[in-house]
């Protein structure tokens, strides 16, 4: 676990299952990661009409924007997680989590889940869009 963030984990409240209640920032300086979509390096959408796919594209778009700032996945304090079709989500969350797993290990930010009507990029053929906040060192 990084010294300069810890989790805040309300003894009052049940033990999360795959997220964190909230994260306390000791020091260091704050990342604000845009909404990332499945975009590749040329613009092209990866993985159209598939979930999980999306889902792995996603999470290296956010490493990268994380590296350029020099920091990693660990240093993420705050995940919003906007998806077309909750309960496609639902359905793949056993793939999904094994994908979060590759990218985040055992390290589970606040998250928050939520159905969205539209993304800017839908009409692309993005199903998803995560957005971040990282306190790095």
């Amino acid at each position: 676990m990084k010294t300069h963030i810890s989790a805040v984990q309300p003894r009052t409240l049940p033990k999360p299952r795959g997220f964190s209640y909230g994260y306390e920032v000791k020091s260091g300086r704050l990342v604000f990661v845009a909404g990332q979509v499945a975009v590749d390096a040329t613009g092209q959408v990866v993985g159209k009409g598939d979930l999980v796919a999306q889902f792995r594209q996603v999470c290296a778009n956010i490493q990268t924007v994380l590296a350029a700032a020099g920091g990693d996945m660990d240093d993420l304090v705050k995940l919003t997680i906007y998806v077309l079709d909750v309960a496609e989500y639902r359905r793949r969350l056993k793939e999904i989590g094994e994908v979060y797993r590759e990218y985040y290990g055992r390290h589970f930010p606040a998250m928050t889940l939520v159905g969205a009507r539209d993304l800017f990029d839908a009409a692309e053929g993005c199903l998803i869009e995560i957005e971040g906040v990282a306190a790095l060192p």
